[in-house]
């Protein structure tokens, strides 16, 4: 290809891309001064998180019990002023889609000022959860090594197995999204996802002393309601049976088509359960089946021979 094929290709390449219509739906103007939310900053979000709630497993392996209260002033200052600017960049680029009418009036530097402020709050709100969270992640470390027959000790749960990779970081996103942050709590369960292959949704409500054997394959839907001590198998879907719609054929967001599983269930490997179903206290799932109806506390569920 000569040079002036390639350059009329190029301005004809360009020309269409610039095209309205070829970029419908999938340009995002950004508000001033205020970008979308950088992956790279929230992989050092999790990072630091992993440091406060598992210290000395993540973060500075010098740390000691003389040094730990100053490393986590630290890293919870450092995390806290890394969220106040995601969580503001979130903010932005959902547009105030519940508020914007409050905005409307106001210029861009004041849209933004507010911004912050919500950023600020939701930030320290967030700062303020994380004892109860590492509480919840003890619970979870503590099934995962009761599960499993094969692991030594604690710190080799924390080190090593996804499940706690993975459900690190979805009960971060999970807090994050009952404060109504917008976008990020997505952006966080789908590096956890890259990472482990379990993909959680955050809006997902998942009890306490959660485990999950192996883990990859496994989905869980956003409007599951998960009890205390469930355990799951690899390549588990606990998902929606259809999607509703409305009267124009699109469908309805927001309603609840996902299962309950109430406490201490198991869910063998490979299993579908699917739609707003409840599966009954201590009722095991066995693998490969499709489940579709409610079953029974204490049933155990089988393929036919």
């Amino acid at each position: 290809m000569n040079a002036r094929t390639f350059a009329d290709t190029l301005a004809k390449t360009v020309e269409e891309l610039a095209c309205p219509e070829s970029y419908k739906d999938l340009y995002h103007e950004h508000s001033d001064g205020v970008p979308l939310p950088s992956g790279d900053v929230l992989h050092k979000i999790i990072e630091l998180a992993r440091g406060i709630l598992f210290p000395g497993y993540y973060g500075r392996s010098s740390i000691n019990t003389n040094t730990l209260k100053f490393h986590l002033g630290v890293y919870t200052e450092q995390l806290y002023s890394l969220l106040v600017t995601q969580i503001q960049a979130g903010l932005s680029f959902s547009k105030f889609e519940d508020t914007g009418a409050v905005f409307a009036a106001y210029s861009q530097t004041t849209i933004n000022t507010e911004m912050r402020r919500m950023a600020e709050a939701r930030a320290i709100e967030f700062i303020s959860r994380l004892p109860e969270l590492r509480r919840v992640l003890a619970t979870d470390v503590m099934a995962a090594f009761n599960g499993d027959p094969a692991a030594k000790n604690y710190g080799e749960i924390i080190s090593c197995y996804p499940v706690i990779k993975e459900l690190t970081i979805y009960r971060i996103a999970h807090e994050l999204w009952t404060l109504d942050v917008p976008l990020i709590p997505r952006m966080l369960t789908e590096i956890a996802h890259s990472e482990t292959g379990i993909d959680i949704h955050p809006g997902a409500t998942i009890g306490e002393y959660f485990t999950i054997d192996h883990g990859t394959g496994v989905v869980i839907g956003e409007t599951c309601i998960i009890g205390n001590n469930v355990k799951l198998y690899q390549g588990v879907t606990l998902g929606a049976k259809s999607f509703p719609l409305d009267a124009n054929g699109n469908p309805i967001k927001g309603v609840p088509r996902h299962p309950i599983l109430e406490d201490n269930v198991i869910v063998y490997s490979n299993a579908s359960i699917l739609g707003r179903i409840r599966i009954g206290r201590g009722a095991v799932i066995g693998g490969n089946i499709w489940v579709t109806q409610d079953v029974p506390a204490g049933a155990s569920i089988t393929q036919k021979r």
